[in-house]
């Protein structure tokens, strides 16, 4: 996005929030905004979906909005009212982690929308949207089984949460769908926040499952999955990325991308919150709403062959009629699949 172009409000995180006040008291009111989480607006995934999402409603209609980057978690309830006081409406955070800042800046300003990315907050001015990452999961699983040469692939998750497990009991399920014996090697690289920025771990997990006969790894760890798809490149490998088209980063090594669109969840909330549609509650994005998919482009076409995109087009449909039902973790807190 070039500033020139659609106007959008930058702010820089300064240590500590110095000078954060005065600096959004003097921007322009009524504009909606965005805070990313950790990890940065331009980690190539998860929080990049969401400035895509921003930056394609302005230049879509012209319009201008804010955004920041969260330096630290600290940082959360001081940005959100920042953004609430001066007038922004609606207010969009990115990322799970700011469901209890949330809940109580939110019942401050009742006046003004907002809307979280991954989790749900239960007030009348909060739109929680939530993906059914499972399905997506469960699509570029069967692709990865189709692809293997070993019956062996991998994942590499990022913070051990019941929202990454629920990618991997999906992708599992998936690979298990093809290849009923095929072998799934499941890692995380951490329990904290700087599990998300951490590609040296991620690259060196990936590096341990390739080591055990692994030759596709599907990354869902933010940033950090940038180690998996470099890992994954240097080894002759395959890496499947997440969140947004990663097929780009690594050409002809990367097979696909489970697409989760944060970015029209985002575009979404700017929409509706401008033009006086805004409704609060909880929003599920799937396969079948166009919520998850999986990419196919110019990047990865010659790895795709017809039969693979058959067979995925055909697991696709049966999961939106329910004749499939993929495994939804975060539901049971159970994996039978892998």
């Amino acid at each position: 996005m070039k500033t020139n172009k659609n106007k959008s409000f930058r702010l820089s995180v300064l240590a500590g929030g110095v000078a954060l006040g005065a600096m959004l008291a003097g921007s322009a009111l009524a504009e909606p905004a965005i805070i990313y989480d950790l990890g940065g607006k331009f980690d190539k995934s998860f929080n990049e979906s969401a400035f895509n999402g921003a930056t394609g409603w302005a230049e879509k209609t012209g319009n201008s909005f804010r955004e920041i980057e969260l330096a630290n978690d600290a940082q959360r309830e001081q940005l959100l009212r920042k953004f609430a006081s001066t007038g922004s409406n609606p207010v969009v955070v990115a990322g799970f982690s700011w469901a209890a800042a949330l809940t109580k800046v939110a019942a401050e300003f009742p006046d003004t929308n907002f809307a979280i990315i991954d989790m749900v907050v239960d007030l009348p001015n909060v739109r929680s949207v939530v993906f059914n990452e499972h399905e997506g999961s469960y699509l570029v699983g069967a692709l990865a089984a189709m692809k293997s040469e070993t019956g062996k692939v991998g994942f590499v998750g990022g913070m051990d949460i019941p929202l990454i497990r629920k990618f991997y009991c999906g992708y599992a399920q998936g690979a298990e769908a093809v290849n009923a014996d095929i072998e799934v090697f499941e890692n995380y690289t951490g329990t904290t926040p700087a599990a998300w920025n951490d590609p040296v771990t991620a690259g060196e997990l990936a590096k341990a499952s390739f080591s055990k006969g692994a030759d596709v790894i599907y990354a869902a760890a933010g940033g950090s999955g940038l180690g998996v798809l470099q890992a994954a490149a240097d080894a002759g490998k395959f890496s499947i990325g997440v969140d947004s088209n990663q097929n780009y980063i690594q050409p002809g090594s990367v097979l696909t991308s489970m697409l989760k669109r944060v970015d029209v969840a985002v575009a979404s909330a700017f929409e509706d919150g401008t033009t006086g549609n805004w409704t609060s509650g909880f929003n599920v994005m799937g396969l079948a709403n166009g919520g998850v998919g999986w990419a196919l482009d110019e990047n990865n076409a010659d790895l795709i062959t017809d039969e693979m995109k058959a067979k995925v087009e055909e697991l696709s449909a049966k999961i939106q009629s329910g004749e499939i039902v993929v495994h939804d973790y975060t539901t049971t807190s159970s994996c039978p699949a892998g």
